[in-house]
């Protein structure tokens, strides 16, 4: 396997996220760790950047539609 590494502005437009939730995510654990390069530069392996992408793309494709939890949720408090 070939290994590809991805700098935090690659990861940052991959992910579509900034770079500060791309580190709060890792503080928490949801998010895959960077590898050191030198005292300080960092990158993240490219085959774990796309495993959390599809992760949470399968995520998504599990959870019930938006209007449908809404509509759930409102009928158990109204009986």
């Amino acid at each position: 396997m070939s290994l590809k590494l991805l700098t935090l502005d690659e990861v940052a437009a991959r992910t579509c996220l900034s770079k500060s939730s791309i580190y709060e995510l890792i503080r928490k654990g949801s998010f895959p760790k960077s590898v050191p390069l030198t005292a300080r530069n960092r990158a993240w392996l490219e085959h774990e950047i796309d495993a959390w992408i599809e992760a949470r793309a399968a995520v998504r494709d599990t959870e019930p539609p938006r209007g449908q939890r809404r509509r759930e949720f409102e009928s158990r408090a109204a009986g």
